[in-house]
């Protein structure tokens, strides 16, 4: 086995165990955890000592892996998003129910990202589904842009998935799926 397959497998272990992951994403390290797991998303919260009512986001390797959390988008909204994944694009999309509390945070909404990025694509693909995604930092810092910074900052606390940074300068743009309004850019 290679290892690559090592480190995916123990990634996919820590995830299932309530584990945190460290992992990189387009343009800074992301934090994630099983979406489905209330105990994970609030050790994660904790973690980064993030205010719990802001939520996080979701993010897939295929859009096919959000399919529980899309359900109720109309066809246009699903060809939108859908069609998003070469541009670092975050969508906020009705909560259809689907979400957890912690996942969602005081929001109607729940952030969706689709990522051309190989890693997070391989390792959403060895999961069997969507991750959680948050920049990997504390409240008030700013985002871990390498390995060193995620041992430095979070030591043994997370599981390490090795890899480069996707080459974009910033954090992927946030628009509504229904207005398409851009929320950051």
């Amino acid at each position: 086995m290679s290892e690559t397959s090592d480190t995916l497998s123990h990634a996919v272990a820590a995830l299932r165990r309530g584990g945190i992951v460290a992992y990189p994403t387009e343009a800074v390290w992301g934090l994630g955890c099983d979406p489905d797991d209330d105990a994970a998303l609030a050790r994660l919260i904790e973690l980064k000592q993030r205010d719990p009512a802001k939520g996080l986001i979701l993010i897939a390797g295929d859009v096919s892996q959000l399919a529980p959390w899309l359900e109720g988008l109309d066809a246009t909204q699903r060809a939108r998003l859908a069609a998003s994944h070469t541009v670092p694009t975050t969508w906020l999309i009705p909560d259809n129910g689907r979400a957890r509390p912690l996942l969602r945070g005081e929001h109607a909404t729940l952030a969706v990202r689709v990522s051309d990025h190989p890693l997070v694509q391989t390792l959403c693909d060895a999961f069997g589904g969507p991750l959680v995604s948050t920049s990997a930092n504390r409240a008030g810092e700013s985002p871990a842009m390498s390995a060193d910074d995620i041992r430095a900052a979070f030591g043994e606390s997370v599981t390490l998935v090795e890899g480069a940074l996707g080459g974009y300068a910033r954090p992927s743009t946030i628009r509504d799926l229904e207005s398409g309004e851009v929320l950051r850019d």
